[in-house]
């Protein structure tokens, strides 16, 4: 039961932040417009149905990290194992799937509750035992990355007796359309993602630990509770990226994950989110993994080298987190 004194203490945001989150969101949808229309330009290949669908595939597992990111990084947490939790959730839906034979729903859940164990683990950490948010993250990533490979024997589990497993994500849920039900699967996750950040109590919570976290305490909140079930919740998105991209590539590849993690934090950075916590949304977190996606693909059918690919990313994540300065020193 919430308290007078703790529905107080937790408000909803001015509605100066609120303007300014909406225009961060049409900017970063005006740069995604652009980048769209530039290869567009550039590549006769770009503009088409089926480099389209390709990259909003190529979105799913990013935008995947990227959601339960958003709620990490509104708080003004990090996770940086969600890359290598991801292979290790990935592994275990083998583990479950595959090794233990359980049915394909035991397996899915089982492997998304995984995830919410790693969250569940970092939020200890971080709220009950005050290891910084990146120490204990980091620490996890290490960890997640050695486990996936001692679980799985450094190889990896494939799932070729599983067809209804790689449908989850490579197959079509309406006939005769190529539409993949990944990325369906990737709007209903953002629309119930939504809904828990701008509707319910984990979602004003989140808003305000990261707005003035001793404040919030004070009005009664019990901070270190609401951070673990943060952490928690996010590692849900883990478990279910770890589902996606395994369905995708019909294998558990135990060393997948290295990466992951830097693109998904890109993404609800570019976003609008900030990265001191107390501003952010999931319609911008995706329009962030859109633009990343966009990039990706844009560049690879340009022949671009790969290394040249991450120099731009890593320049466009420059150019993103120095417009989240900016737009502190404004406030």
């Amino acid at each position: 039961m919430v308290t007078t004194r703790e529905k107080s203490g937790v408000a909803g945001r001015p509605v100066g932040a609120v303007v300014k989150g909406r225009l961060q969101q049409l900017l970063a949808f005006a740069s995604l417009i652009v980048i769209f229309a530039f290869f567009s330009v550039a590549s006769p290949f770009f503009f088409t149905y089926g480099n389209f669908t390709a990259i909003l595939f190529s979105t799913v597992v990013i935008g995947t990290l990227a959601i339960g990111t958003t709620f990490v990084i509104i708080t003004g947490g990090i996770d940086l194992s969600i890359g290598t939790g991801m292979a290790l959730c990935a592994v275990m839906s083998g583990v479950f799937i595959v090794n233990l034979d359980l049915p394909l729903a035991v397996g899915l859940v089982a492997t998304v509750l995984f995830g919410g164990l790693m969250g569940l683990v970092n939020g200890i950490n971080i709220a009950l035992l005050k290891i910084p948010p990146f120490i204990a993250t980091l620490a996890m990533m290490l960890v997640a990355e050695g486990l996936a490979l001692v679980v799985s024997g450094s190889a990896p589990i494939y799932f070729s007796e599983e067809p209804a497993y790689t449908k989850i994500s490579t197959g079509n849920l309406i006939p005769g359309v190529d539409f993949p039900n990944a990325v369906i699967v990737l709007i209903v996750v953002a629309v119930i993602a939504g809904v828990l950040l701008t509707k319910t109590v984990l979602g004003r919570y989140t808003y305000s630990i990261g707005s003035n976290e001793e404040a919030t305490a004070l009005s009664g909140i019990d901070v270190r509770k609401w951070k673990i079930a943060v952490y928690a919740f996010a590692g849900l998105f883990i478990g279910l990226a770890g589902i996606m991209i395994s369905a995708r590539l019909g294998s558990a590849q135990p060393a997948t994950g290295m990466g992951y993690e830097l693109q998904a934090i890109a993404a609800v950075v570019i976003g609008g989110t900030s990265l001191s916590g107390g501003k952010g949304s999931i319609v911008g977190t995706l329009i962030g993994a859109l633009i990343i996606s966009t990039l990706n693909n844009g560049l690879q059918i340009m022949s671009i080298p790969q290394e040249w690919q991450n120099v731009i990313l890593g320049c466009v994540i420059l150019v993103a987190v120095y417009t989240d300065i900016l737009r502190k020193k404004e406030a």
